[in-house]
């Protein structure tokens, strides 16, 4: 089968209405702004409401992505949504996004590989379009992370927020490929480094779970932030190799937002400079799958990114897990 070329055709964002301060914490728990910021760069973070999932965040993005690429749902022949909190643990969540976007019977799965999710999820899509199995596929990265974020532990509490940001991709030309390279890892050896411990088939749900807390995010803060630096600076050089690119060929950095020190610290060993790495953690904390395409379709509302651009996207998160991808941007064709 002959390779084709892949690019983004439409891209998007959401969040939730609801808004929660570092000033908000300071109401219970024994924090402040400055504590917060100065460790981790976050300012706000959006909530869902109650009767929000996952899925209702990811519609509202798919639908802004689609509109921008100027398609319709039936328009898509895949749906691909990257989450480590889905409406279920099963269906797939994409198989509501697909049906409530009205496009029943099109093909959908989901991606679980926590904050990796969007740099694995750009990698298979792009596959499935560059090989020709589909013309179009929409991807979503789409996280409601609050809901099983303990808001009494100051470690995580403040963190975490929600939203969705998608992508539409679709077929092009061989020569104008926008996909040039990618390099994915994973390390299971100690799950618990990063995990959501019950709900699960190794400790499934129950009163003692649900007493002892096991049902909310679990982190070993420190060795997180060491194997993130070492993680994302590995994979974007590795990335870079592939591409036949080198660090000095990057337009814009596009970084998992966890952490700022984390990303400050990775930016400060690849030496690219400040005004190329896109960053908007302090409006919406580590919102996990959902980081990359928010602060990608930030910037692209912004103007900032520019036909021909090289955009590497990079990534770490449970598993523990990592990757990046080199993409070359193409712009997005007016839609009327």
């Amino acid at each position: 089968m002959q390779l084709r070329g892949v690019r983004i055709a439409g891209v998007a964002r959401h969040a939730p209405a609801r808004i929660v301060t570092n000033e908000d914490f300071e109401r219970w728990l024994d924090t402040s702004d400055e504590w917060i910021t100065t460790r981790t760069g976050m300012k706000r973070r959006h909530w869902a409401a109650d009767d929000e999932a996952t899925s209702d965040l990811a519609i509202v993005a798919a639908r802004g992505a689609l509109a921008r690429a100027g398609l319709r749902p039936d328009d898509i022949d895949c749906f691909v949504v990257a989450t480590a909190t889905p409406d279920y643990i099963f269906p797939a969540t994409a198989c509501i996004v697909a049906a409530k976007l009205g496009a029943v019977g099109k093909p959908a799965f989901d991606i679980s590989i926590a904050c990796s999710g969007f740099i694995y999820g750009l990698t298979v899509a792009s596959g499935l379009v560059r090989s020709g199995v589909y013309r179009r596929v929409l991807l979503v990265g789409a996280e409601t992370l609050s809901k099983i974020t303990n808001k009494d532990d100051r470690s995580t509490a403040i963190l975490f927020g929600d939203g969705a940001g998608a992508v539409v991709l679709e077929a092009c030309d061989a020569d104008a490929d926008s996909f040039l390279s990618a390099e994915l890892g994973a390390d299971g050896s100690s799950p618990e480094t990063l995990f959501q411990e019950a709900g699960g088939s190794r400790r499934p749900f129950d009163h003692a779970a649900v007493d002892a807390g096991l049902g909310y995010i679990q982190m070993e803060g420190r060795e997180v932030f060491k194997f993130a630096v070492t993680s994302m600076v590995a994979a974007t050089d590795v990335a870079l190799a592939k591409a036949e690119l080198t660090r000095h060929d990057i337009n814009f950095l596009i970084p998992h937002q966890a952490n700022r020190r984390i990303i400050d610290a990775a930016v400060r060993v690849l030496e690219v400079p400040p005004e190329k790495v896109l960053v908007n953690i302090q409006e919406y904390g580590n919102t996990s799958s959902a980081s990359i395409p928010m602060a990608l379709a930030e910037a692209v509302e912004a103007g900032r990114v520019q036909d021909g651009d090289v955009v590497l996207f990079v990534g770490f998160g449970a598993g523990l897990s990592w990757g990046a991808v080199v993409w070359r941007w193409s712009a997005l064709r007016s839609v009327a």
